[in-house]
């Protein structure tokens, strides 16, 4: 692939890695881990000499980078992490899904889903059994736990700092994630290593490939923010697509407070007509989708095109009904998601939907990081996505 070429060769990686690589993939990355893991794996058997592998000295396993590691439970609910292989000395790259709700435990005889809460716990488990044994831990939590939550407005509690304050803490030396719903939240920690990584090319991709007839330009398509939080994120999708940005801001009703928030009352829409032109719409979480139906009905009603809607973590907390429906009457056309987090069997297989694999975006991450390189190259994704657009509109005039 186009974006990854200059990666996939041996001079990506010139240098040492700065200690054996060990990926742990918790409960419920399972398969996210094992993708990492391929293409680690891939890369170490590509290059050229012993000492450009990724993984070129002491501890090297021919089954690959994957450590194995356990959190069971008894049957009050008490849980423990347990590693079952030697990590001293090694680089760790813990891999922690907060919204993996497929995961289920026994309490007193019920089968439990495991909450957000719970897969943290967990996370904490791991690293204390790691026991100061590690020569760097790094957690990969591509949903930020507690992230919405990223201020203060009344007498509340601030998790997602205290959650980062705690990991430093306990010795970890950075924490990736994706798309944070405000990176600003890095300010708990300022003297550590954070990231917040942005999935747009991967999104926009994932869209290329879904479509062979769009006209990427400002006479045929716009991006519209679903809200003044979600602005940057689109401004990027407009500047980088070369179309015009539109936005709508949520009218909400603060007198009342409902699931921990203030109903919207309504969506105001600020920008140029979207008569006649494809639309997207891209935002950081798909909750219920309430919201995102809303503004899919109303700028069908200002006649657009098709509405396609972007985000990185799509959950459905409310089902599939409403979406189904939408889809049914040409309200919605498409939902693009990554892999990032747990997508349940039925929504993969809805025709509305489609899924950016982030899997080898990851890997790059954590070999990148494991030879101390600069992640710049990954975080700007600007030069990828002008290549995969020139090329798109190349092959689909």
């Amino acid at each position: 692939m186009a974006e990854i070429n200059h990666c996939e060769s041996s001079q990506k990686f010139p240098m040492r890695p700065v200690a054996p690589l060990g990926v742990i993939a918790m409960r419920g990355c399972e398969e996210m881990g094992k993708r990492v893991n391929d293409y680690l794996m891939k890369w170490q058997s590509d290059s050229g000499t012993t000492d450009e592998r990724l993984h070129s000295f002491y501890g090297a396993e021919a089954s690959g980078f994957l450590l194995e590691a356990h959190c069971p439970r008894f049957g009050t609910g008490e849980g423990k992490g347990m590693l079952l292989n030697s990590v001293r000395g090694y680089d760790l790259y813990i891999i922690c899904d907060v919204g993996a709700y497929q995961c289920t435990y026994k309490l007193y005889g019920k089968e439990i889903p495991m909450t957000p809460d719970e897969h943290y716990a967990d996370l904490k488990r791991i690293i204390a059994a790691v026991s100061g044994k590690a020569y760097r831990i790094n957690v990969i939590m591509p949903m930020l736990y507690e992230g919405r939550q990223h201020r203060r407005t009344a007498r509340e509690s601030m998790d997602c700092a205290v959650m980062l304050q705690e990991l430093v803490g306990m010795g970890v030396s950075n924490i990736i994630t994706f798309d944070a719903h405000d990176p600003r939240v890095q300010n708990a920690i300022p003297l550590s290593g954070f990231e917040s990584i942005m999935p747009t090319y991967q999104m926009l991709k994932a869209m290329c490939h879904t479509y062979d007839d769009l006209k990427i330009d400002k006479d045929h398509m716009m991006v519209i923010s679903p809200d003044e939080g979600a602005i940057g994120r689109n401004i990027y999708y407009s500047s980088a697509m070369g179309v015009d940005l539109g936005m709508f801001y949520k009218r909400r009703d603060y007198t009342r407070v409902v699931n921990g928030r203030n109903p919207i009352v309504a969506h105001e829409y600020m920008g140029d007509s979207v008569e006649g032109k494809d639309v997207f719409v891209a935002d950081d979480i798909i909750a219920s989708g309430d919201s995102i139906l809303d503004l899919a009905y109303n700028l069908k009603k200002r006649k657009a095109k098709r509405v396609f809607a972007g985000a990185t973590f799509a959950f459905f907390t409310s089902g599939l009904e409403a979406f189904n429906k939408a889809y049914a009457e040409g309200v919605i056309d498409h939902v693009f998601a990554t892999n990032l987090t747990y997508t349940p069997e039925d929504v993969l297989k809805s025709p509305w939907f489609s899924q950016a694999d982030m899997s080898k975006y990851m890997a790059f991450v954590i070999a990148t990081l494991n030879h101390d390189q600069s992640l710049s190259y990954l975080l700007d994704p600007w030069k990828r996505i002008e290549r995969l657009l020139t090329k798109y509109r190349a092959e689909h005039p």
